[in-house]
């Protein structure tokens, strides 16, 4: 890549001002900037990596879950998704989420990126994947505050309540975009 004014910052400090393990640690960094600028309450999150799973039937129907999301604050459609364990490939944290989550298993995979979750402080990456021909096994067991209703869904329907705001999360709107990309294309709500 050729070089210019998109230049590395030059971290100068970084101190822990909070450790929420496993789930959220906060750093205040000193950084110099590339035109010499130094900024002294620069704030870095650090969350764990996680992933987000648009998994389709046999028939073509996705697999939503309806739940409430507290930092919203309302209930919507949302994608099967969670936290890697550490040393776990983001592939089987996948396949474990939508099996937890869901009760559904699938044979076909494809991973569709690794993604930064906010690109100015950190947070971790997500990992997006689309599986195909998911069939149910087992009843959804997440065992953990999750609440949910588990829903299949035409893909037409399902973008249909993703341009009515019905899903929240920036991540399950770019997975469900991506999943219609390089899957069959996503008819727009009131195309024939």
């Amino acid at each position: 890549m050729k070089a210019g004014p998109h230049l590395v910052w030059e971290v100068l400090e970084s101190r822990e001002v909070f450790d929420g393990e496993p789930w959220l640690r906060v750093h205040r960094q000193a950084v110099r900037l590339p035109d010499g600028r130094v900024i002294d309450d620069y704030y870095q999150v650090e969350v764990p990596d996680c992933c987000i799973v648009y998994a389709e039937t046999p028939a073509g129907e996705a697999i939503l879950e309806r739940q409430y999301k507290h930092g919203p604050r309302s209930v919507g459609l949302s994608l099967p998704a969670g936290t890697i364990e550490a040393g776990e490939p983001p592939l089987a944290a996948a396949r474990r989420e939508l099996l937890e989550e869901t009760g559904y298993v699938a044979d076909e995979w494809q991973a569709l990126g690794s993604f930064t979750i906010n690109g100015n402080n950190g947070g971790g990456q997500a990992h997006l994947f689309h599986a195909r021909g998911a069939r149910r096994v087992a009843e959804p067991d997440s065992g953990d505050l999750e609440q949910m209703e588990i829903l299949l869904m035409p893909r037409a329907e399902l973008v249909a309540a993703m341009l009515r705001g019905e899903v929240h999360m920036l991540g399950a709107v770019a997975l469900i975009s991506l999943a219609g990309i390089t899957g069959a294309p996503a008819a727009a709500p009131g195309a024939r």
